[in-house]
C-alpha cells in the first residue's frame, strides 16, 4: 500500500489531501460541540451535522456539474471556494449568529459531495484497477486515522483559543490542497473534460448515475444495503450526545474521546482493508464493515465506559473497511464519464435516508430512551450485514 508513495502524483495527491482531512478532522466535530455549547441542546448538535449531509438531496445535479469538467482543475477551484465558504464562520459570537453556522454546514456538505465525485475520478485516472483499493485504503487510513488527533485537537483549541482558529485551519488545510492538486500530472488524453455518453437529454444526463447504480448487480446490492443501514445510523449523531451525558456523566466535549477511538480502529482497518476487499471483494468487503458497526451499536446499549470505548473502536474499523470496498467498487465498474454521477449517487443513496433519520433521531430523543435507539441500531445493521454478505460473490464487471 505504502509502496504508492513512489508514484510522484499520487504522492502530490496524498500530501495535499492530508492537508485538508486535517483540517476536516478540526473542524466537522467542533461545529455540533459549537452549536451544543451555545444552545445547551442535543438536538441541535445532532441538526448541525445534518446541515452538512442535507445537500445530498441535490446529488445527482451535484453528479453532473462535476462529470462536465477535467478532475483536477475542479478539485483545485473546489477546495478553494470551500475556503472561501469557511471564512463567515469568523463572524460568528453568540446564538444571535446560530444561524451562519448552519449555513455554513450546508455549504461545506455541498463542497464534500463534489469533491468526493472528483476525487473518486481522479484516483480513477491515477491508478491502475489492481491498485485501486490500496489506494483508497491509504487515504482512508489518513483520513480515519486523523480521528486520533483531530477531534480532541479540534476541542482543545476550541475550548483554550477559541472557534476562529479551528475554522483558520481548515482553511489552510483547503488552500494547501488545492494548491497541491494543481501540480499534479494528469495522464495524457485525460485531463480533458469526461464528455458525456450519447445524448438523451438534460434530465437524462443528470441521472444517469442513478440508473446505472441499479443496472449493475454488485452496486446494486450495495445500494440496497446502504439504503437499510442509512435508515438508522443517523440517530447517532444525536443520541451519541445523550449517551455521553446521560450515560457516562461526562460533559460534550467527551464525544471527541469516543471519535478518537474510531480513529484508533480505524487505523487498523486502514491497514488491512486493500487485503479484505482482495480476498472478500467489494460487496463482502462492505458486509464485514457494516457488521462491525452492527457489534459496536450494541457495546453502546449499556452506559459503561469500557464498552462505549470498545465500540467505537469497532466503528472506526468497519468504517475504513466500508469506505475503502464502496469507492473501489464504482472505480472499477464505472465509465470514465460517468463516475461523478454514479459516486454523488451512491454518496446520496446513504446520505438522503441518514439525513432523514438524523432528523428523526434528534425528535425520537426526546421521547424514548437512546438504549432503546442503540437496540434498533444494532438489529438493523446487523439485518443490512447479512443482506451484504449473501451477496459477497457478486461479480463487479470493470468499467469500459
Amino acid at each position: 500500500m505504502w509502496d504508492l508513495l513512489r508514484r510522484r502524483d499520487f504522492r502530490i495527491l496524498f500530501t495535499g489531501l492530508t492537508a485538508s482531512m486535517t483540517g476536516e478532522s478540526l473542524l466537522l466535530l467542533m461545529l455540533a460541540v459549537w452549536v451544543k455549547e451555545l444552545t445547551g441542546s442535543s438536538s441541535m448538535a445532532g441538526l448541525a451535522l445534518l446541515a452538512v449531509v442535507a445537500p445530498a438531496i441535490v446529488s445527482p445535479l451535484l453528479g453532473w456539474v462535476v462529470d462536465q469538467f477535467p478532475r483536477r482543475g475542479f478539485l483545485v477551484v473546489a477546495n478553494a471556494a470551500t475556503a472561501v465558504a469557511l471564512t463567515p464562520l469568523f463572524a460568528v459570537h453568540g446564538r444571535a449568529q446560530l444561524w451562519i453556522i448552519f449555513v455554513v454546514a450546508v455549504l461545506y456538505g455541498l463542497s464534500m459531495f463534489t469533491v468526493t465525485g472528483a476525487l473518486d475520478g481522479l484516483i480513477q485516472q491515477l491508478l491502475p484497477p489492481a491498485d485501486l483499493a490500496a489506494g483508497n485504503g491509504l487515504l482512508q487510513t489518513v483520513r480515519q486515522g486523523l480521528r486520533l488527533v483531530g477531534p480532541l485537537g479540534g476541542a482543545a483549541l476550541f475550548t483554550t483559543l477559541g472557534a476562529a482558529t479551528v475554522v483558520g485551519c481548515a482553511i489552510v488545510g483547503l488552500l494547501l490542497a488545492a494548491a497541491a492538486i494543481a501540480l499534479i500530472r494528469v495522464p495524457a488524453g485525460e485531463s480533458a473534460a469526461p464528455g458525456a455518453p450519447a445524448p438523451q437529454g438534460w434530465a437524462g444526463e443528470v441521472s444517469a448515475g442513478v440508473r446505472f447504480l441499479v443496472r449493475q448487480p454488485a452496486l446494486r446490492r450495495v445500494t440496497v444495503g446502504l439504503v437499510i443501514v442509512a435508515t438508522v445510523i443517523g440517530f447517532l449523531e444525536t443520541i451519541v450526545f445523550s449517551y455521553v451525558d446521560e450515560g457516562l456523566h461526562r460533559p460534550p466535549a467527551f464525544v471527541s474521546v469516543l471519535i478518537c477511538l474510531q480513529g484508533a480502529g480505524a487505523v487498523v482497518g486502514g491497514l488491512v482493508a486493500a487485503r479484505v476487499v482482495r480476498r472478500l471483494g467489494e460487496v463482502g468487503g462492505l458486509g464485514l464493515g457494516v457488521a462491525c458497526f452492527a457489534v459496536g451499536a450494541a457495546f453502546l446499549i449499556y452506559p459503561q465506559l469500557v464498552l462505549g470505548l470498545t465500540g467505537s473502536v469497532l466503528f472506526g474499523f468497519g468504517l475504513t473497511i466500508a469506505t475503502v470496498s464502496i469507492p473501489t467498487l464504482i472505480q472499477r465498474t464505472t465509465p470514465s464519464a460517468l463516475i461523478g454521477r454514479v459516486s454523488t449517487a451512491s454518496g446520496a443513496v446513504f446520505s438522503l435516508p441518514q439525513t432523514l433519520s438524523i432528523a428523526l433521531g434528534a425528535g425520537l430523543i426526546q421521547l424514548i430512551d437512546y438504549r432503546l435507539l442503540f437496540v434498533v441500531i444494532a438489529v438493523v445493521v446487523t439485518g443490512a450485514a447479512a443482506y451484504l454478505w449473501a451477496g459477497r460473490n457478486l461479480a463487479a464487471q470493470p468499467a469500459a
